[in-house]
């Protein structure tokens, strides 16, 4: 992979992360159109890069909420702020274990595999598109909602599941308040993320990968620039315009996607 490649992917990493979209899958889109043709563990090492620093995006954007969440956690009390937290913990688990018993079956299909990210962004489509329908509430995202949540972004971590779209979409069809869902399904991953980060610098992991350190820091700088950027004015597109919009499109770059497959 190319510097230049890295800081192509990095954008498209930044712009698609808040949109319900499947960032993962545009990162697969855009290496096979690049004609990346790294092992699925380098590919894979890449990706949680790009995630890293759009994690981080988002706690600059959110960092008034972050800020306020560890102030109340410090005064020890059981305030809205520790139940949030622990909301977060909640909706962390599914994913962690699928992540932890899972990695090597994941790091496969992060090799290039168009057709199936294809497929997978069809199923997207069909979960905005089912969302889309639903109410829009004032109910808050609750203990056991945070889980089903959490399941949600568990299967989103298979290229083309969009996670955003996969956990705002549960979350409103749930019942729950869309700019809630949307406030909760940005906040959720960064603990994930960081923790994913964390386990491959002890483990030795990051260390193992052969990929360039200067493809994976312009990678990273691109991410993150370009996160913090659609971070500020995409939230409020998310929340306020309607999934189907995303739907249509999923399911058109999906299709793109399975055909592009099948020819090659």
């Amino acid at each position: 992979m190319s510097e230049i490649d890295a800081i192509i992917l990095g954008i498209i990493q930044g712009l698609t992360e808040f949109l319900p979209v499947s960032s993962s899958g545009h990162l697969e889109l855009g290496k096979a159109i690049l004609g990346d043709r790294s092992i699925p563990s380098e590919s894979l090492m890449f990706t949680v890069v790009l995630h890293f620093a759009t994690a981080l995006s988002t706690l600059v954007v959110f960092r008034k909420d972050v800020a306020e969440i560890f102030k109340g956690l410090f005064q020890f009390k059981w305030n809205d702020q520790t139940k949030f937290s622990l909301k977060i913990i909640i909706s962390m688990i599914p994913a962690t274990l699928i992540g932890f018993f899972f990695e090597e079956e994941l790091e496969v299909l992060f090799g290039g595999n168009i057709l199936f990210v294809g497929f997978m962004l069809l199923i997207t489509a069909l979960l905005l598109w089912l969302a889309d329908k639903a109410k829009n509430t004032k109910k808050p995202v609750s203990y056991s909602n945070s889980f089903v949540i959490g399941i949600s972004q568990a299967i989103a971590l298979l290229p083309g599941i969009s996670r955003a779209g996969a956990t705002i979409s549960s979350s409103v069809l749930l019942g729950n308040d869309k700019s809630q869902a949307a406030r909760f399904s940005f906040l959720m991953v960064v603990p994930l993320i960081i923790g994913k980060i964390a386990k491959d610098f002890l483990s030795g992991d990051l260390a193992e990968s052969t990929t360039e350190t200067s493809v994976l820091v312009l990678g990273f700088i691109a991410a993150f620039i370009s996160g913090i950027a659609a971070c500020t004015w995409m939230i409020k597109l998310v929340r306020n315009s309607k999934l189907s919009y995303f739907a249509i499109y999923c399911f058109i770059v999906g299709v793109i996607a399975i055909i592009f497959g099948y020819l090659n």
